[in-house]
């Protein structure tokens, strides 16, 4: 196939390596500050996935090709519509969004975003436990491509499966895209309790009460329940709540060592999604009246100046409850 991946960070670099090695014809959109002429020369970036290099087949680009079957937008979700905007293909171009995140202005799903700006509706959402810094290094990974029209998921589930990278088809869009945004929220959470040396019994409670969290605001926006039992739910979460390699939990635990959230997030090039969506989620959680207490925490800690250990206490001096219901 035909593939063009727009956005030349960590991600990006990683799926365009992934499909070029799968037989396909690949260029790679980037813009001017991403190194195009890096990219061309030395095949690999220093700063967003050193040490992997690209295929030599894989073309590197600075104008879209609106003939080519999939585009694959691994732009983060806060430049989402910019780049729907930008990036124009034709009606028959299946379009793969893999950003993680709610767009806090509209509180839309990427899903919807691209489709409000494109009007395709030929979109595919690629979402799971899935570090880049592992995908390049051709480490086993298992992901979900999500669409109502199952051809369309088929179609891209075939396109990336391979031997290091598998992929599973369902037809939750709004499980999967709300799975792979919320955890990052969770994950920030996790990074704190990491920085202040709370334990692992501390951490798995996050995870698991986090995770309750979750389904109940996906349930809610009409999610399947089952999803977030799944890979881009439970899944993403454990990866993006426990990893080194995790943007969201390194900012937690700068947050939690005493950095403000500001440099927390400066820390780094990388963009952490969490960051953005904890507004988004601080405000569908009162469209939806679903109760999020640690979302709540993380979004007072990020925006009202809390101090991260007097959110973990308010967490556990909360009114004592049932765990179901």
């Amino acid at each position: 196939m035909y593939i063009e991946v727009v956005g030349a960070g960590s991600w990006g670099l990683a799926l365009a390596r992934v499909l070029a090695l799968n037989g396909h014809r690949v260029r790679l959109w980037c813009r001017d500050e991403d190194g195009p002429e890096q990219l061309r020369t030395q095949r690999m970036s220093p700063i967003y996935l050193p040490g992997v290099k690209l295929p030599e087949s894989i073309e590197i680009a600075r104008e879209d090709d609106p003939a080519v079957d999939i585009a694959v937008l691994a732009v983060p979700s806060h430049i989402m519509r910019a780049a729907a905007g930008r990036h124009r293909f034709s009606d028959k171009t299946i379009l793969v969004s893999v950003a993680k995140g709610i767009e806090n202005e509209t509180l839309k799903r990427m899903s919807e975003v691209i489709t409000e700006i494109s009007g395709s509706r030929r979109i595919v959402v690629l979402s799971g436990p899935s570090h880049a810094e592992e995908v390049g290094k051709d480490l086993p990974c298992s992901v979900c491509a999500a669409s109502e029209d199952m051809d369309l998921a088929e179609c891209v589930q075939q396109a990336f499966i391979s031997k290091a990278f598998r992929v599973y088809t369902t037809q939750d869009v709004v499980g999967v895209e709300l799975g792979g945004s919320l955890k990052n929220v969770i994950a920030i959470a996790a990074g704190v309790c990491d920085g202040l040396s709370l334990g692992d019994n501390a951490r798995s409670a996050l995870i698991t009460r986090g995770l309750a969290e979750m389904s109940r605001l996906g349930v809610a926006m009409g999610a399947a329940p089952l999803t977030f039992a799944g890979l881009s739910g439970m899944g993403d979460l454990i990866t993006t709540c426990t990893s080194t390699h995790s943007r969201n939990h390194n900012v937690g635990a700068r947050i939690a060592k005493g950095m403000t959230p500001e440099q927390a997030v400066a820390a780094s090039p990388m963009v952490a999604e969490g960051v953005r969506t904890s507004k988004s989620v601080h405000a569908l959680s009162r469209k939806y009246d679903v109760e999020m207490p640690i979302s709540e925490q993380v979004y007072r800690v990020l925006f009202e100046g809390l101090n991260p250990l007097e959110a973990i206490i308010a967490l556990m001096t909360r009114e004592a409850k049932p765990e179901l219901g």
